[in-house]
């Protein structure tokens, strides 16, 4: 396993404390190892599934003799494998991941959440894959096992950059074709263009039975607004700059942010979408510490 030391946006203080959570997934997955997820297909591991009737080569030792005691019929006792998660991390390297200050722009707390879920989803035994770009995918690295692959991974994770259009929705149609078996798919972006035609991105992914989470990375003044001077507003995917005075917009613009978030909790709560807004001064394992446990079936129930 590659030394957290090797990748300074891997803290082993939060590794450490997360690594007593699991990361599961909210529906069955396909693995090809044995694993701790459960699976569509029945087997013989120890929760118990249904009952299906009896037809000849069944194995006779998995015959349910008190049901037959009952009904004088043969039922079989079919239980839910275990299997491992594929976990696809979709990271977003649009030009406005690149805002804030060096060493805290949105990307490196993209960064953060990324390599932290992939370093625990390996330690888990899981596969983990990475799928990152703007317009397109710059890199595509499908969903592996063991030590050296997620050296691969995390080295990956270190050399993300912010640059070029938002082209998202276009990348998460992509990972829908090219990822053939169930997924956890963890998608983090800033989400920084017209919201409408994720609703058909993400039931693309629906349609193709992965689970879907969404990091929706924000900065406060972004939501807030709170500038009081003429103010020059840089588009840092390409566009001209805009120089405005922000007392004679902030109150259309408020109205317009609220509408777009309004959109985004519509479409994700319509799509069966995990969605987790995130600020950019909240401490990332925080997040991943509520997402983590959000997606624990015991704590889960407790909660509601």
């Amino acid at each position: 396993m590659p030394s957290p030391s090797q990748h300074d946006f891997l803290d082993p203080a939060v590794l450490g404390k997360l690594l007593g959570l699991e990361l599961n997934a909210r529906q069955p997955m396909v693995g090809n190892v044995a694993g701790r997820h459960r699976s569509p297909v029945r087997g013989s591991a120890l929760e118990f599934a249904q009952y299906r009737k009896y037809v000849p080569g069944d194995d006779t030792r998995r015959l349910d003799w008190r049901t037959w005691g009952r009904t004088d019929r043969y039922y079989i006792k079919e239980f839910e494998a275990d299997t491992n998660l594929r976990l696809c991390l979709i990271v977003d390297t649009s030009g406005s991941m690149g805002y804030g200050e060096p060493g805290s722009t949105r990307l490196d707390y993209a960064r953060r959440l990324a390599g932290t879920l992939a370093y625990l989803a390996a330690q888990q035994g899981d596969a983990t894959g990475l799928y990152s770009g703007s317009t397109g995918f710059e890199k595509e690295t499908p969903p592996r096992r063991g030590p050296r692959h997620l050296g691969v991974l995390l080295d990956q994770i270190a050399g993300l950059t912010a640059g070029g259009e938002t082209g998202l929705v276009k990348a998460i149609h992509e990972a829908a074709e090219k990822i053939p078996q169930r997924a956890l798919i963890v998608i983090i972006s800033d989400l920084l263009f017209h919201p409408e035609p994720l609703r058909e991105a993400f039931q693309h992914l629906r349609f193709r039975k992965h689970d879907v989470s969404l990091f929706h990375l924000l900065d406060r003044q972004e939501i807030d607004f709170k500038f009081d001077r003429p103010t020059r507003f840089l588009d840092l995917e390409g566009g001209p700059s805009l120089l405005a005075d922000p007392t004679l917009i902030q109150r259309r613009y408020r109205e317009a942010v609220a509408q777009y978030l309004g959109t985004i909790d519509h479409i994700v709560n319509h799509s069966l979408v995990d969605y987790h807004r995130v600020f950019l001064d909240e401490p990332y394992d925080q997040v991943l510490a509520r997402f983590l446990l959000g997606r624990n079936p015991k704590t889960s129930r407790t909660a509601r």
